[in-house]
């Protein structure tokens, strides 16, 4: 018992060594992955590298957390199995100790049998040895007889004593052959009792054969469950390799999108010079609506003298210098309109109008209008070859960018704009339709 018990207690303690050793080395490889990973999808939208590392190592402490409770629960599976495994072979051992035990006390039982039926048939040797001892001394007393028949009358009285102790010995003889018959039965059903203690002896020895069997088939696939530990020692060599891979391609397309990030650094400049192209327009248009506004003050002057001279003629000449004098009261008027509404928006709101494509405006400007949104976001996706969902997600994410708030409520089926958002989502579609019709 006490090999078995350290043999497995040496397997344990190996095998738990070679575990720690691999789980080790999973959790730096865990760890590694995900802080790779979560700091490069946190450094990608915003390249903030102290919010980019915060939220790695908040992955890694999770990735931790949830390795070291999975690991907790397979420890404590495994101790469980362990258990009731030292626990089984205990009960085993335990019952074959007690087999042991019955066996030496049947070896025992039996060989006091043994000794009492050896002490009758001592018995039975003696009784026959006085039958022929008696025997031979009738045979004496037969041949005597004729040299005797003048002692008969003296021993008369000894033969009456010799027949009565002959039928005393009769007696007993039978007895002892009724005492013969019923060690016997008792004999058969000892043998009886010593075949059931044999064939339970056999069941006893088949199951442990199959212990043993079953001790030998752990020990044959000890080695292949080696060679499965060292092929998964090998692929996770490969995955690491491939990770390696990984990182370089991620490095390449960190390096275009920083090239990307250049171009569109370009196009920044190139569309604040053309901001301010449209400033001096609008300064341009300003000046002209001074001079529009002196012209007016005189062509009213010049209306009342002639309402003085010629009233209706007046009225048609006024009508007509009016159209022809400023032809471009329509576009100033417009650019008032937008140029209040802008500015009635804050600054983020504006960078929003600037970031959002046509198209993300066409699906707000439906979901302000709760006019077929279904059919206008399907219709969308298919121009953009997109899912819906992602275009809903696209115009979040630039909203959370640049207001750091969402305008669209994604948890119904129908998509709609939040309530306290709705009022300035409301005065960028009109901004939008009004530079649209212009």
């Amino acid at each position: 018992m006490t090999l078995i018990t350290t043999n497995s207690h040496q397997g344990t303690t190996l095998k738990t060594s070679k575990m720690q050793s691999g789980t080790v080395s999973n959790r730096v490889i865990l760890g590694v992955s995900a802080f790779s990973i979560s700091f490069g999808l946190s450094l990608v939208p915003n390249w903030d590298f102290t919010q980019a590392l915060i939220t790695g190592i908040i992955t890694i402490l999770a990735t931790y957390s949830a390795a070291i409770m999975v690991d907790k629960r397979r420890r404590k599976y495994e101790l469980l199995v362990l258990n009731s495994l030292h626990r089984r072979i205990r009960e085993q051992e335990g019952l074959k100790y007690r087999i042991a035990r019955e066996i030496q006390q049947v070896e025992q039982h039996k060989i006091v049998l043994y000794t009492e039926s050896q002490n009758l048939q001592n018995q039975i040797i003696e009784l026959r040895n006085q039958r022929d001892s008696l025997h031979r001394d009738l045979g004496i007393f037969a041949s005597q007889k004729k040299q005797l028949e003048v002692e008969i009358s003296h021993l008369k009285v000894e033969l009456d004593k010799i027949d009565n102790n002959t039928a005393e010995l009769k007696k007993y003889c039978s007895e002892l052959s009724s005492e013969k018959r019923r060690l016997e039965v008792n004999c058969n059903v000892s043998r009886a009792e010593l075949n059931q203690i044999q064939a339970q002896i056999e069941a006893y020895r088949q199951e442990k054969q199959e212990l043993e069997n079953n001790l030998t088939l752990s020990n044959r696939l000890k080695p292949q469950l080696e060679e499965r530990l060292y092929d998964l020692r090998v692929e996770i060599e490969t995955l690491e390799k491939k990770l390696l891979t990984d990182q370089n391609s991620l490095e390449s397309t960190i390096a275009v999108k920083e090239n990307i990030e250049q171009n569109i650094q370009e196009l920044q400049i190139n569309k604040k010079s053309q901001q301010e192209q449209i400033n001096q327009l609008q300064n341009q248009i300003s000046a002209l609506e001074d001079e529009r506004d002196s012209l007016q003050n005189q062509v009213w002057e010049l209306l009342q003298n002639i309402e003085n001279l010629n009233q209706e003629q007046s009225i048609g000449e006024s009508i007509d210098n009016g159209t022809e004098l400023f032809p471009f009261d329509e576009l100033l008027e417009e650019t008032e309109t937008q140029e209040i509404l802008s500015s009635s928006l804050p600054s983020e709101w504006q960078n929003l109008l600037n970031n959002l494509e046509a198209y993300q405006m066409q699906i707000l400007t439906a979901i302000v209008e709760e006019d077929d949104i279904k059919s206008i976001l399907k219709q969308v996706a298919e121009t953009n070859i997109t899912m819906p969902n992602l275009l809903i997600d696209d115009i979040n994410e630039i909203a959370d960018s640049t207001i750091n708030d969402l305008i669209i409520e994604t948890s119904e089926e129908v998509p709609k704009i939040y309530p306290d958002k709705l009022s300035k989502v409301q005065e960028l579609v009109k901004i939008y339709a009004n530079s649209g019709t212009k």
